[in-house]
């Protein structure tokens, strides 16, 4: 018995199939294996094809089942992860409209900022845990301002995850996560947000149905079931946002308890049983998957939105893109720590949240000619994302998130040794590493859905920590001084 996880990622999509006994990953695969293209008609936008979800979601599930020879009888549930906060409309027909308007997009910053002046910070706070900022009710308010006729004919709007379970079920639904991560849903009364949909002037008819993150959510239609080579009726039994996904994957469910990435963006995310928001909305709340009317589990988000980005822009325009990821990691481990004065900057990837929502870009600061090299912006760029972090973790800590351990998969930034050294020095948090992924963790998400597993306990039995990197004590005076170079630098260029 099988179960398979779908990632949405803005770079690709992943899939893996795990064997439900044993908990094994038996194969994954990623597609495209270049990153996928994002639009950007103007500065500050960005958008993806909702198809090309579909179609890579197909080439990776081909190669899973082509490296696991795994008979699709066998596979019993789907579990669907996805990159958060998009915005898909969808005619009568069940076909996109217009590209999908994708997080990193931030031309509704200003939207959300005048909402929030004109209903009432405490308002929206205390009810959407968040200002409603650049999130996805601001932007469909965004095409209904600039859009009007094309709104006219929106019949739903979903998430990315939403969109690839219609295609796989053909139902449209969501969750009271992914209502939650949108800002359409209303905390306090407990339903979807009726006075931000008004003052949008948004009918709630376009918001799907809700189901529950773990649930029977709808079955894998023939017409599906043709195009992936998987049975028709095969359950559709989970699906929630990249990060509290990611938290899931790490078996991260119960307060105190915090999960980061370093992919494209950075988040860390940490599980709180009280009702906690950032005022300035710097940090951001939203239903954590284990969340229900009765028991409160809120992940309080904190998101760097240029970490594995950044290093991926050194790859190739430091690295001419023949350097490989591990050999920049060696190279960058031969630096002194704080790079010799070179500090970088990543926000260069949109609107940044923990920014109150200012895009100042990247920078690179006190660049020397005479002593810095190509393997110093290769440290100073991994100490630069560790340190946003830092820096985004402090604000955590004023409303109660105070970090010592972080559970992380080892991928993506918690590869390297110089980040992952610097993050646990400057917040003074062991990192504990896992293999695992968001895909993997859907597959699991998938089998506490469709009841395989009994409880969240025995679908993670089988996880285990590879790997810890505790503080470095010995070098916290070197590491300090250059995080606070660092953030001085910040300073200047947000002011």
């Amino acid at each position: 018995m099988y179960l398979l996880g779908f990632d949405i990622g803005s770079s690709s999509v992943k899939a893996s199939l795990i064997n439900a006994e044993s908990g094994t990953c038996e194969a994954s695969a990623f597609h495209p294996k270049q990153e996928m293209e994002i639009i950007a008609q103007h500065p500050g936008w960005a958008e993806q094809d909702p198809e090309q979800w579909w179609k890579n979601a197909k080439l990776a599930l081909a190669e899973v089942m082509n490296l696991a020879e795994v008979p699709p009888t066998e596979i019993k549930a789907i579990g669907i992860s996805y990159q958060m906060h998009g915005l898909v409309t969808v005619g009568k027909d069940n076909k996109p409209l217009r590209p999908a308007i994708i997080w990193c997009d931030s031309r509704a910053t200003g939207i959300g900022a005048k909402a929030l002046n004109e209903i009432g910070a405490d308002l929206c706070l205390s009810h959407l845990l968040n200002s409603p900022g650049n999130f996805t009710a601001s932007k469909l308010k965004w095409v209904k301002d600039n859009e009007p006729d094309l709104y006219d004919k929106i019949n739903k709007i979903m998430l990315p995850g939403d969109y690839l379970a219609m295609k796989l079920t053909g139902e449209i639904k969501t969750t009271v996560g992914g209502l939650s991560e949108g800002m359409f849903w209303d905390f306090k009364d407990k339903k979807p947000a009726k006075f931000l949909l008004d003052y949008y002037g948004i009918d709630e008819s376009l918001l799907p149905e809700t189901v529950g993150t773990f649930s029977a959510q709808g079955q894998l239609t023939e017409a599906a079931a043709k195009e992936l080579g998987l049975v028709k009726g095969t359950l559709v039994s989970y699906r929630a946002g990249d990060q509290p996904n990611n938290a899931l994957s790490l078996n991260v469910l119960n307060p105190g308890e915090i999960a980061a990435t370093g992919g494209t963006s950075g988040v860390v995310y940490g599980i709180s049983e009280e009702v906690k928001y950032d005022p300035l909305s710097r940090v951001n709340t939203f239903a954590h998957v284990n969340h229900t009317n009765d028991l409160n589990r809120l992940g309080i988000l904190l998101c760097i939105n240029g970490t594995g980005i950044l290093n991926s822009w050194l790859n190739k325009q430091v690295g001419g893109g023949v350097v490989k990821y591990s050999e920049m990691d060696r190279i960058a481990s031969e630096i002194p720590i704080g790079s010799r004065g070179l500090s970088i900057m990543p926000f260069g990837n949109g609107a940044e949240r923990v920014l109150q929502n200012q895009n100042p870009g990247a920078a690179v600061m006190n660049l020397n000619f005479n002593i810095h090299k190509a393997a110093h912006m290769y440290r100073a760029g991994q100490e630069g994302i560790a340190f946003s972090f830092k820096y985004g973790m402090d604000i955590m800590k004023t409303i109660g998130i105070d970090c010592k351990v972080i559970r992380a998969g080892r991928a993506n930034m918690f590869f390297s040794p110089v980040f992952r050294d610097t993050l646990a020095t400057t917040t003074g948090a062991a990192i504990e590493l896992f293999n695992t992924d968001g895909s993997i963790g859907a597959a699991r998400g998938a089998g506490i859905g469709a009841g395989i597993y009994k409880s969240p306990n025995e679908a993670f039995a089988n996880l285990n920590k590879i790997e810890t990197t505790e503080p470095d004590t010995a070098h916290q005076q070197e590491y300090d001084d250059a995080y606070g170079q660092w953030k001085e630098y910040l300073e200047t260029i947000t002011k």
